[in-house]
């Protein structure tokens, strides 16, 4: 686990007034989740209740971060395999009670993988698995933060779904304030903020990655403020050029267009020339030779290289340095 997550978890443990000890950060997330569970925001606990379900009575619950209509066998293939050589499920989900509705009887605020492979084993000669689930007693934003713990301690929820899931709790639960988001979870404002921009990707955008939990944070919100500026129309067309030639490797049996250089020509799309390394130029010399390119852009920091051998008028840089700050702005 990682110092972030440790400090994460020991902070969602401790008191408000109490400051996280080195021992808890060192527990496991299990045993992390299983303290949270008794203690988490004094008095949210009322009771704890490990049950054997059938996955059927149950649903998910919307705050969850993972997708479920996205899940696979091939996505859960490693979690399937567990379940059989250990004769079911060891880790519980987290479940808790509905009330008026007619078709469950529980929701899953946590285990949505390991509901989706129980439901995949009782279709596929193992009828008798059984969904394993601790009952509890939370509200909604105590779920979400109890969810995000559960997650935080995973690696296979993609930054993508993260960022959506926290922005629809954005709304849901904290009432738009970053600032309070952030504090209740124990994350870095500016690290929020990344994720919040990242969840607004426009869906014809996410669709030119092959696989889309393979976008990082940062490629993400670049995409995310980009698709919001002046050069959002050439973001989509690039984007729809790519989907077509994703498709047409699949068709084929080719290998798809990997995640980095799909993160690249989306970068690039809308910017006026491509240098031989790969930079936009942003302003030529004489004889044709770049004289000012832009070497990268990180939100609203741009990176720009001169040639001051290159035969050019210095009031064409200044021009080049306002356009290039002119089109980075949102």
């Amino acid at each position: 686990m990682s110092r972030k997550q440790g400090d994460y978890l020991a902070g969602l443990l401790a008191d408000d007034d109490e400051a996280p000890s080195p021992a808890r950060v060192r527990r496991s997330p299990l045993l992390e989740r299983e303290s949270a569970l008794a203690r988490m925001a004094s008095g949210e606990v009322r009771q704890v209740t490990e049950v054997r379900l059938d996955p059927a009575r149950c649903r998910i619950w919307p705050g969850n971060g993972r997708a479920y209509e996205e899940l696979s066998e091939t996505r859960c293939r490693d979690l399937i395999d567990s379940l059989i050589a250990e004769g079911g499920q060891k880790v519980p989900a987290i479940v808790r009670r509905l009330k008026n509705d007619r078709e469950a009887e529980y929701e899953v605020l946590a285990g949505t993988r390991r509901h989706w492979s129980v439901s995949w084993l009782r279709a596929h000669s193992y009828p008798d698995m059984m969904f394993v689930a601790q009952i509890v007693d939370l509200d909604d934003e105590a779920a979400f933060r109890l969810a995000d713990l559960e997650n935080r301690a995973r690696a296979d929820l993609s930054d993508l779904e993260r960022a959506r899931n926290y922005r629809w709790a954005l709304g849901a639960h904290y009432g738009g304030v970053q600032s309070r988001m952030a504090e209740r979870l124990k994350l870095s404002k500016g690290w929020l903020s990344k994720l919040l921009t990242m969840a607004t990707l426009p869906d014809d955008v996410v669709a030119a990655f092959a696989d889309p939990a393979t976008i990082p944070v940062r490629g993400g919100y670049e995409l995310a403020v980009k698709a919001s500026g002046p050069e959002a129309v050439a973001l989509l067309a690039e984007a729809k050029a790519v989907v077509s030639e994703q498709h047409n490797a699949r068709v084929a049996s080719l290998s798809p267009i990997d995640a980095p250089t799909v993160l690249r020509r989306l970068l690039a799309a809308g910017l006026t020339r491509v240098g031989s390394k790969g930079h936009a130029v942003l302003v030529s010399a004489a004889d044709g030779r770049p004289a000012m390119t832009l070497q990268g852009r990180r939100g609203r920091v741009l990176t720009l290289c001169v040639d001051l051998d290159a035969e050019v008028d210095r009031a064409a840089l200044v021009e080049g340095l306002f356009a290039a700050m002119n089109d980075a702005r949102p």
